[in-house]
């Protein structure tokens, strides 16, 4: 953590955080970690995926599932949009002085905005008709001001990074126009979802039109790993929120004490696959990675989103398990496990799939353990549509990441270092 120098400024008669020079960090600074104020930052998107994830549930829980999917990818892109533009930019220019404070202060105002206008949103693609995004992008449009802003500092302090931020400047305007204009013009709902489409690709395809691929700026390779790694924990959370919302009603008696089966069965299916997920995760040393392959910042970066809504997601499929064990859902047992299942299962696949992108090495004995892992989901499926019971499904479900963690902590982490080894070797 970064804390104010006792024998700084303020001792010399200035304030503690005076303005610095926002000339780029040292991409290759000792002991680099997320501040204080990037931990405050991500509190915000607490809200915003927490918001995203209860929404999806809910739609699910209600016999609406292929809306409910419609509307939560276009959250959480949206949200991890945010999160990540803010993220690289703090990495590769985070002055931690009173103007980026301030600046900072208001990106979290148009996040806490933006997560005021997802409950509309949701409710506009359950309705069908028009797709309410204004709340939404008012929340952006303040962001990006701020964003905006100190990427302009960033072009007018660093002469050699000026090239860099007068562009992301420029995209950044032209890709929020689009959004002001899909947000505001009353289009027809194929002409929103067409240019919702376009907008997109430009806001995934904007660091390489202004940055090359992530790399023309001083991003630091183990903070941004560390800053990823924190988002997924955010993220994860929000299986400790379904558990909880899942297993809140499940309690009998006036004390809360005369626990169900179901209850017992929420709690541990809950809690072990949030804790399974979670090491999975953690497995792959990304920062050491990166420091090799800098080159692979974009697909690093970019490609945690489809991961990021695997995880939000599984926290919504056992809030909705809970929601149907209460007996408030209007679908099926299958339906309910697989709203559990998939979203697991697309986390799973992309944690395999960046680890074999980021070292440009494939490993047999991931194709063994993914397999694994595919079948043990499938499993559960199977086993609800032949009519075992729920509860039982989901515990089910909670052993697929631990195929992967057994694997990896007798197997597979000598793989990995020799994979390390070899790519350090290159």
């Amino acid at each position: 953590m970064s804390h104010p120098d006792p024998t700084g400024p303020a001792d010399q008669g200035g304030i503690a955080h005076r303005r610095m020079p926002m000339t780029g960090r040292d991409p290759r600074e000792h002991g680099r970690v997320s501040t204080p104020l990037e931990l405050l930052f991500d509190l915000t998107f607490v809200v915003a995926v927490g918001t995203a994830a209860s929404q999806f549930a809910e739609m699910v829980a209600e016999g609406h599932p292929g809306k409910a999917v419609v509307a939560f990818a276009l959250a959480m892109f949206a949200i991890s949009v945010a999160w990540i533009s803010f993220s690289w930019f703090a990495s590769a220019f985070g002055t931690d002085d009173w103007l980026y404070r301030a600046l900072t202060m208001v990106q979290m105002m148009g996040v806490v905005v933006f997560a005021l206008g997802l409950p509309a949103m949701f409710h506009s693609v359950e309705e069908g008709g028009s797709l309410e995004l204004r709340a939404m992008v008012i929340g952006y449009v303040v962001m990006r001001i701020a964003m905006v802003l100190q990427w302009w500092r960033a072009a007018r302090e660093s002469p050699s990074f000026h090239a860099v931020g007068t562009a992301n400047i420029r995209w950044t305007v032209i890709a929020q126009a689009g959004w002001i204009v899909v947000g505001f013009a009353h289009l027809p709902l194929v002409a929103v979802f067409v240019a919702f489409v376009v907008l997109a690709v430009l806001e995934l395809v904007l660091p390489v039109l202004t940055q090359g691929s992530a790399g023309g700026t001083p991003w630091h390779p183990h903070h941004v790993a560390e800053r990823y790694g924190l988002f997924a924990i955010i993220t994860l959370g929000e299986g400790v929120v379904g558990t909880v919302a899942s297993s809140g009603d499940l309690l009998g008696g006036g004390d809360g004490t005369h626990w169900t089966g179901n209850a017992i069965a929420v709690v541990v299916a809950g809690v072990g696959l949030t804790f399974g997920m979670w090491w999975v995760y953690f497995t792959t040393p990304l920062g050491d990675i990166l420091v090799h392959r800098r080159g692979r910042g974009y697909l690093f970066g970019y490609g945690h989103i489809p991961l990021f809504m695997g995880i939000a997601a599984a926290g919504a499929g056992l809030h909705v398990a809970g929601l149907h064990l209460e007996h408030h859902t209007r679908i099926g047992e299958v339906a309910v496990v697989l709203s559990l299942a998939l979203p697991v299962g697309v986390y799973l696949l992309m944690v395999y799939l960046l680890h074999t992108l980021l070292l440009s090495a494939a490993d047999r004995f991931h194709l063994l353990l993914i397999s694994l892992t595919l079948a043990v989901l499938a499993v559960a499926v199977l086993l609800s549509a032949a009519g075992v019971a729920t509860a039982v499904c989901l515990l089910v479900v909670m052993l697929a990441p631990f195929v992967t963690v057994i694997g990896y902590e007798t197997v597979g982490h000598r793989h990995q270092r020799r994979m390390l080894r070899d790519l350090a070797a290159r």
